[in-house]
């Protein structure tokens, strides 16, 4: 399937711009009330999914009990918190700002409301920003009414993935650094499709997409890869977040590049980087997912991507000024081919495509890489949903492919103990049970 990528010159012009507001600055725009606002039973804290309410009225309760977000601040209380911050000099971990970024709601003691609390975690506001401006107002407007009053959209995949980011991945103003994960913070990964459908506090159903518009899980899986792709060039290129003195910000590089046994002999080659041995690389895994995703569109938007960023593993072995400019050009083609993507419909003879493009690349070697193939894994589970909701897999072939998509997941379970060639083995066996 071709699709013309050719955008006007305006559009060109808006995604190549800085944006104005970064999303930390968008969420702290206004008062923040706190989750009490939220939790009446007759707003967000029902019970029960209400019947006739063209939501679900119990969002507060759900996220409550089931979202990991709503346990975020409580993380920092644990003896592993303490252990990071002391080794950072942060003091208590609960207090600090760097911890607070991302496991608080963590706004300006001026944009805090009378019941706002701090300990309340990852809150309602901490995603669809400040209430105050359309907290009264927000269940007779509509849903246009509301985000023109400051609601965050976090229907929009480009907004949303930006906002996971921001702590999923870190952000420019608000850096998880290699420092952190020194320190003996988790490795960081994700992917808006697979993250958005972990912990649902809501369905998408008619009224949701009469409110929101339609919901494609290929679509915002796509439009994931290339926020996060765009994401990491932008600290690589920012020279406060992206360099540290001689060195840059080492978490944009690959985990496994330097973390792995020095009695190993198994390097190999990947055409996606041209690098020898011995090269510490760059984490590529979301552009190299980007790729799979206009594989089902345009082939050579697909090599534009392959050759900018062999372009910049290459130039990071020169220089940081032709680093940079790598960097850039291939960000820029990146914004354009995002618009692109947030645009397109992925219809059902598209899947197919994908999955043959990363068994592809599979078997070519390029998930030699631990991140890379962990994001291959979740991109299979994307198109796998994507299959039923297509009406192509019956309940015999549904329960098939989940055996083999769990099978898939297993083996990358330890990224210690993680075998390339299982790993393609499993692919090829999710490939040869898909329609």
């Amino acid at each position: 399937m071709k699709q013309a990528w050719i955008l006007g010159a305006s559009l060109c012009l808006a995604v190549a711009g800085v944006q104005a507001q970064s999303v930390s600055e968008a969420i702290s725009s206004h008062l923040h009330l706190g989750v009490a606002s939220c939790a009446n039973s007759v707003c967000h804290g029902a019970t029960e999914t209400a019947t006739k309410a063209s939501i679900q009225m119990n969002e507060f309760a759900v996220w409550q009990e089931f979202d990991p977000h709503a346990k975020s601040y409580q993380t920092l209380l644990s003896a592993e918190s303490k252990s990071i911050a002391k080794k950072l000099g942060l003091g208590a971990a609960e207090q600090a700002g760097v911890c607070l970024d991302c496991h608080a709601d963590h706004v300006p003691a001026a944009q805090r409301g009378e019941k706002f609390q701090i300990e309340d975690g990852v809150g309602c506001e901490a995603c669809h920003g400040g209430a105050e401006p359309w907290i009264a107002s927000h269940v007779e407007a509509s849903h246009a009414e509301n985000l023109t009053a400051g609601l965050y959209p976090t229907e929009d995949p480009v907004k949303r993935s930006a906002l996971c980011l921001s702590c999923h991945a870190g952000s420019r103003d608000r850096m998880i650094t290699h420092r952190i994960m020194g320190a003996g913070h988790p490795r960081l990964s994700f992917e808006l499709d697979t993250f958005t459908w972990l912990h649902p506090h809501y369905t998408v159903d008619d009224d949701y997409e009469q409110r929101k518009g339609n919901y494609d899980g290929v679509r915002d899986w796509g439009v994931g890869q290339a926020s996060a792709a765009i994401n990491a060039l932008d600290i690589l290129l920012d020279p406060k977040a992206g360099w540290h003195g001689i060195f840059p910000e080492l978490v944009l590089f690959d985990c496994h590049a330097c973390h792995r046994p020095m009695s190993g002999k198994a390097w190999g080659p990947r055409q996606g980087t041209g690098l020898g041995p011995g090269v510490v690389r760059l984490n590529d895994a979301n552009l190299l997912m980007f790729r799979h995703v206009l594989a089902a569109v345009d082939s050579n938007a697909a090599k534009q991507v392959f050759d900018g960023s062999r372009k910049l593993h290459q130039a990071t072995t020169t220089d940081r000024e032709q680093t940079l400019a790598a960097a850039r050009a291939l960000r820029e083609r990146l914004m354009v081919l995002r618009e692109t993507t947030k645009a397109t419909q992925f219809p059902a003879e598209s899947l197919g495509v994908i999955l043959g493009s990363l068994v592809a690349d599979a078997e070519r070697g390029e998930f030699r890489d631990y991140a890379a193939a962990e994001q291959a894994a979740m991109a299979v589970q994307s198109v796998v949903v994507a299959f039923e909701g297509a009406g192509l897999l019956d309940e015999a072939a549904t329960k098939r492919m989940q055996q083999r998509v769990d099978a898939l997941y297993a083996s990358i379970e330890k990224d210690e103990s993680w075998s390339m060639l299982k790993f393609t083995e499993a692919l090829r066996a999710v490939r040869a049970a898909a329609p």
